[in-house]
């Protein structure tokens, strides 16, 4: 490729990316009374926000009411064409609707206005034509309009659509705020999630708790090298009957090799022990593992009983999986 053309292909991805920008800019300028008006009326809701569009716009609905459904919000697609034809039935009369269309003309989802109405739902629109049918018979509408899509033909929704999108999602985050939405609802809302699973699971979910690389305070060096060879923890535990004395990890047996060298092999392992290693007890959640490691600047945890027994190690390659 050569270098003029390379430079055409970036100068036409940046010039749609700062449409785009520019656009989001003008939205956020507007923000005012209808948007205000609209996150009051879904909090104070006991139903839920059913998202629906027709083309484009459905599927910003779709992605919109994924956005709400996982920060606190039951939400839903529907769409206005299977809405038309059985499913209005979905809807109940608490529920607040949010249509997405930015001609504000869309056949599908001007058929389902009249019902709506007739249910008593509120009815949210978010259309770039102020003046349109959807936003006129709209309860509170919502003012997404661009000055120009990023398709060089300025016909394929694209502008438009980032705009819808970050409308949604404005009203996402205020929601949250306004609930007081916190990490510990959303791990609730996504157990499978990396998030989720530091702020659920325990230590003692994890932790390895078998074969642990023990040793005694008179093991030999060679022992200890075995050991810790053998444990696959990078580390080993030093043990009087079930009393912790310390930890050595294998950076502090390489040290102390290159440290002794010909008297490495009669040291003690209390000799090169770190004494009073730090544990943690394994009812305790990943998240308070993680923070204790990064404080304390380690990698390793001993997981202990409530008479400070050893049951268990965790490592920093347990919780970021």
């Amino acid at each position: 490729m050569t270098h003029h053309k390379a430079n055409e292909i970036l100068d036409i991805a940046r010039s749609a990316i700062q449409t785009e920008a520019d656009a989001l800019l003008k939205i956020k300028s507007g923000l005012g009374a209808d948007f205000v008006a609209a996150v009051e009326t879904i909090l104070a809701s006991k139903g839920k926000v059913i998202m629906t569009g027709m083309g484009k716009s459905g599927l910003i609905a779709r992605k919109i009411a994924a956005t709400l459904a996982s920060t606190g919000t039951p939400s839903f697609y529907l769409h206005p064409g299977e809405a038309f034809h059985g499913d209005l039935g979905m809807i109940s009369k608490d529920d607040i609707i949010i249509a997405l269309s930015y001609s504000g003309e869309t056949d599908e989802v001007l058929k389902i206005v009249p019902f709506i109405h007739d249910n008593g739902n509120t009815l949210i629109s978010m259309t770039g034509k102020p003046e349109s049918a959807l936003a006129k018979n709209s309860d509170i509408h919502l003012d997404v309009s661009v000055d120009h899509e990023a398709c060089i033909l300025h016909l394929a929704p694209t502008t438009s659509t980032t705009a819808q999108l970050a409308m949604g999602d404005a009203i996402a985050c205020a929601l949250m705020k306004m609930r007081n939405f916190t990490s510990n609802d959303f791990a609730r809302l996504h157990p499978g999630g990396s998030l989720g699973r530091r702020l659920l699971m325990t230590v003692g979910n994890v932790m390895r708790k078998n074969d642990l690389p023990v040793v005694s305070e008179d093991c030999k060096a060679t022992e200890m090298i075995h050991a810790i060879s053998q444990g696959g923890l990078g580390l080993i535990v030093i043990c009087r009957s079930e009393e912790i004395l310390g930890i050595i990890t294998d950076g502090d047996i390489r040290r102390a090799m290159e440290r002794r060298q010909a008297e490495f092999f009669d040291i003690k392992p209390m000799d090169i022990a770190t004494p009073s290693p730090k544990m943690i007890r394994p009812e305790a959640k990943l998240i308070e593992a993680e923070k204790m490691m990064t404080r304390h600047k380690v990698n390793s945890l001993l997981v202990v009983d409530e008479h400070e027994h050893l049951v268990g190690v965790i490592q920093i390659y347990d919780i970021k999986l």
